[in-house]
């Protein structure tokens, strides 16, 4: 029988390419993974590992039991929340990740409603950024996060996770506002500058300096990823990956920055925001299998709700 712990270490290897980042995620030695991955290859009675030059890689068989241990995964997760089911009452300890803007808006009425409906959970919420939380669900870290991408830059679906879509926003390009200028103050050339960002908002924006997040993140890739698409490479001035500092930045005129729905509920006098065509989409995801665990179904529908009512 092949041991359920070291097909995660394979399946970590074929995801993260390098035995120091499987040993990294794991907190173990590389040498104790390069042991437990040997022990493997044993087990299977087969070769699962190549290495090219200074590089471990998986031969197709490997591959092939990759694929393999994602549906055991999931198997495990569904038969986990067949347990928990036939339990009285909804009992667990439940690690909620989300990202900031959701964290002040949505989520606090999702834990009133939780904790109302659901004495018995043990509720955690983790802040954290999307691009790292597909790796805190597979290592269980979290069981329930808030993912998000865009539209113009779609993340891949996740072979171990499931999600559900929560909600879609329209993204703003948010711009100083300037004084008002009389009709003889605004030349013809100021008029077309206005035109040109009323109706291609990015573009029109091009000279202007930006405000983005930290490399790494995901709102720093897309806020460039938006601007290549327009035709240009972003002059950054600041990073700043709290949209409320973003929204500050801007209204002090030090630059322009993309901010979502979520993130200008109270828009500041200071601040034009400018409706994209471009939309964020954030959806619900939780380990392949665990959908159908009672804590998995009570933090969906809180989260459903919350959102409903956040938007009115």
């Amino acid at each position: 029988m092949l041991d359920v712990r070291r097909l995660i270490l394979l399946r970590d290897l074929a995801r993260l390419g390098t035995i120091a980042a499987v040993a990294q995620a794991h907190s173990y030695t590389p040498s104790a993974v390069s042991q437990q991955l040997a022990a493997l290859q044993r087990e299977a009675g087969t070769r699962l590992l190549e290495r090219t030059g200074r590089r471990v890689g998986l031969t197709s068989t490997a591959d092939a039991l990759v694929r393999h241990t994602e549906v055991i995964l999931a198997a495990l997760e569904a038969a986990d929340a067949t347990l928990a089911a036939a339990r009285t009452g909804v009992r667990a300890s439940v690690r909620i990740g989300a990202f900031p803007s959701a964290v002040r808006t949505l989520l606090p009425a999702a834990l009133v409603s939780l904790a109302r409906d659901h004495p018995a959970l043990d509720l955690m919420i983790t802040e954290l950024d999307p691009v790292g939380m597909p790796t805190a669900l597979r290592n269980r870290r979290l069981d329930v996060a808030l993912l998000h991408d865009y539209d113009i830059a779609p993340v891949p679906p996740d072979p171990a996770l499931d999600s559900i879509a929560l909600l879609e926003e329209t993204v703003f390009l948010a711009v100083p506002r300037k004084p008002e200028h009389t009709a003889a103050q605004h030349s013809a050339a100021q008029h077309s500058a206005a035109e040109r960002t009323r109706s291609d908002p990015i573009s029109g924006a091009r000279d202007a300096q930006w405000i983005v997040g930290s490399p790494g993140t995901l709102c720093h890739s897309v806020a460039l990823h938006a601007c290549q698409m327009a035709g240009f490479a972003p002059a950054v001035r600041h990073h700043a990956d709290d949209f409320a500092a973003m929204l500050a930045l801007v209204a002090a005129g030090q630059g322009v920055a993309l901010v979502p729905q979520l993130a200008v509920a109270q828009p500041s006098p200071q601040v034009r925001l400018l409706p994209l065509a471009m939309r964020r989409r954030t959806r619900v995801a939780y380990r392949r299998g665990a959908g159908g665990h009672p804590a998995v179904v009570a933090c969906v529908a809180a989260l459903r709700s919350a959102t409903t009512a956040f938007l009115g």
